[in-house]
């Protein structure tokens, strides 16, 4: 395990520890799908039923559903601007009720209690900074607004997100609403660890989140 500089415990950059990094827990009881209190929302698309006529008149009027993707699972990540090009692999909940984090610097990871990207809702994916050498969110902090992230899933399909801001948030100040709460509109978090290391718990102080939400296919 590569331990940081001085200098690199002390400023607050997106920095993983090797010896694990704590995200934050969703909520243990997700209950009625609101913001607030749903981990991962399904997002069900309401079936239109047109009646049946003989010889219809006047053609039914257009009815309103649901935008985004069914789900699939995702298998490939990338981030031109900060170098990621990343497979993907599955994350869950630890016996604590966080969430588990990769066992290593690559790949990333994404949670399996989520929608998936393209869904509605947020799609959550952690990955390592620091392990025997930078990881795979070791650049994740110069994200800036705008930035491209793009979702390759296993049912072909890519998904285009952008950046809307990056935060820093103390773990026990880390935001579980605003992560996993719901959306009406597919979103994506990338979360990692920052902030100070703290040689006692071996862990970083802070985490460092992504938010970016889904950019509509040009027509």
């Amino acid at each position: 395990m590569r331990r940081p500089t001085a200098t690199v415990a002390l400023v607050t950059v997106l920095i993983l520890a090797a010896s694990g990094c704590a995200i934050g827990s969703p909520p243990a009881d997700p209950g009625p799908a609101t913001a607030s209190t749903t981990a991962a929302p399904r997002v069900v698309v309401p079936q239109v039923v047109v009646p049946q006529v003989a010889e219809p008149t006047v053609p039914p009027a257009p009815v309103a559903v649901p935008t985004g993707l069914g789900r699939s699972v995702p298998v490939r990540l990338e981030i031109p601007a900060i170098g990621v090009d990343s497979t993907l692999m599955d994350l869950g909940l630890q016996a604590d009720g966080t969430m588990e984090v990769p066992p290593e610097g690559f790949p990333a990871g994404w949670y399996t209690g989520a929608p998936t990207p393209g869904e509605i809702g947020p799609a959550v994916i952690a990955g390592h900074v620091d392990w025997t050498g930078p990881g795979v969110f070791y650049n994740l902090r110069d994200l800036v607004p705008d930035d491209e992230i793009r979702v390759t899933r296993a049912d072909g399909s890519v998904v285009v997100f952008a950046v809307t801001v990056l935060e820093q948030f103390a773990k026990d100040e880390f935001p579980t609403d605003r992560v996993y709460g719901d959306l009406d509109v597919a979103g994506l978090r990338l979360i990692t660890c920052g902030g100070s290391f703290n040689r006692t718990t071996g862990h970083y102080e802070d985490n460092i989140v992504a938010f970016a939400e889904v950019v509509p296919p040009a027509s």
